[in-house]
């Protein structure tokens, strides 16, 4: 088996782990970021709505940006309408281009000077005296040995690199949401405008979207507790109706299928040698689904930590607690506060 050593191994090029990978490498690390798939940001599992908030971590660039948001209307179940923006801002957020945006975020780690790979998917944990010390991974076809100091786990809602680290990363489905979205055309829709629907029977336990992506194509998709989904009644299902109520002459384009974690941060993030961000931390607002903003800040923070603890050789989780301790000061508010209004707003 090939063997290789690096300061650093990320395991998943997401937001969250291009960050981490990005802010490691310009600390001088040496720094691989890995991804199974032989495409970066593809396939899209995600709405690509996010806030204004985004240019406080990133330079906005246009090839990126589907769409300029300048309002967020809001549905109740019984049809009331609400709209949201904020004074004083024409744009108050944006629809990404999900592809583009992951590949500018691995392209910025690459010139810090992290190795990015393509098809290359972690299948084990390397453990040394309960420290973790790297991954076995595949490689195009090829096992490789990955020596590294600290391992990120940047492979989403499942991650299995949390679960070599000895970190259960397991959900109740209660805390879970199922998502179903199709990209469409020939669709009518006000391309400023995000919309919003609430209802048990449109997505229980959840709630629809329609995001445009441009003068009449949009993501149009919902999520729903994961506890409430069975035979005929998946997000699939509800999203067919919905659709066929909405758009019944609209033309499905693509469609995309996954989990969010809504959860809030439920344990601990770091262990000896190894450090989750993103979904695999679940940073993610359990009351909107949304975890953009929340990875790139905590992949900042975790990368910034690492670099620290790898060049004082002292990678022990009690080290590399100064992650987890950051990330609730800067952010975990937020979280704990989506997870309350999360709770009433299902009781309701």
């Amino acid at each position: 088996m090939k063997k290789e050593k690096y300061d650093v191994v990320v395991v998943g090029a997401g937001p969250a782990g291009s960050v981490t990978a990005r802010t490691a490498a310009e600390r001088g690390l040496d720094v691989l970021l890995i991804e199974r798939n032989p495409d970066i940001g593809v396939p899209v599992k995600c709405g690509e709505g996010v806030s204004r908030e985004i240019e406080r971590f990133v330079e906005i660039d246009s090839r990126w940006i589907s769409t300029e948001v300048k309002r967020i209307v809001t549905y109740g179940p019984d049809g009331t309408r609400m709209a949201l923006s904020v004074e004083g801002s024409e744009v108050v957020g944006y629809v990404l281009e999900r592809r583009l945006f992951d590949e500018f975020l691995a392209q910025q780690a690459a010139h810090a000077g992290a190795e990015v790979r393509v098809k290359t998917q972690a299948y084990g944990a390397i453990k040394e005296d309960g420290y973790v010390k790297g991954v076995y991974a595949n490689s195009a076809g090829e096992d490789v040995h990955i020596s590294a100091n600290v391992v990120v786990g940047a492979d989403g809602v499942e991650s299995r690199v949390g679960r070599w680290g000895g970190i259960d990363t397991t959900l109740p489905l209660a805390d879970v949401a199922t998502c179903a979205q199709f990209l469409m055309c020939d669709v009518e829709v006000n391309k400023n405008i995000l919309e919003i629907f609430f209802g048990g029977d449109i997505a229980p336990k959840g709630y629809a979207w329609i995001f445009p992506k441009g003068a009449d194509c949009a993501n149009v998709g919902l999520g729903i507790g994961g506890n409430v989904s069975r035979d005929n009644h998946r997000a699939l299902d509800y999203l067919r109706a919905f659709v066929n109520d909405k758009f019944p002459d609209g033309k499905v384009l693509t469609e995309m299928y996954g989990a969010v974690p809504l959860s809030g941060p439920v344990y601990e993030t770091v262990a000896n040698g190894l450090i989750l961000v993103g979904d695999a931390a679940r940073h993610v607002n359990p009351i909107t689904g949304g975890g953009i903003l929340q990875a790139m800040q905590g992949g900042a923070i975790a990368g910034e930590v690492i670099a620290k603890a790898v060049r004082e050789k002292n990678v022990s989780k009690r080290r590399l607690m100064e992650y987890e301790k950051r990330w609730r000061r800067e952010f975990g508010k937020v979280l704990e506060v989506g997870m309350k209004i999360k709770n009433i707003v299902l009781n309701l």
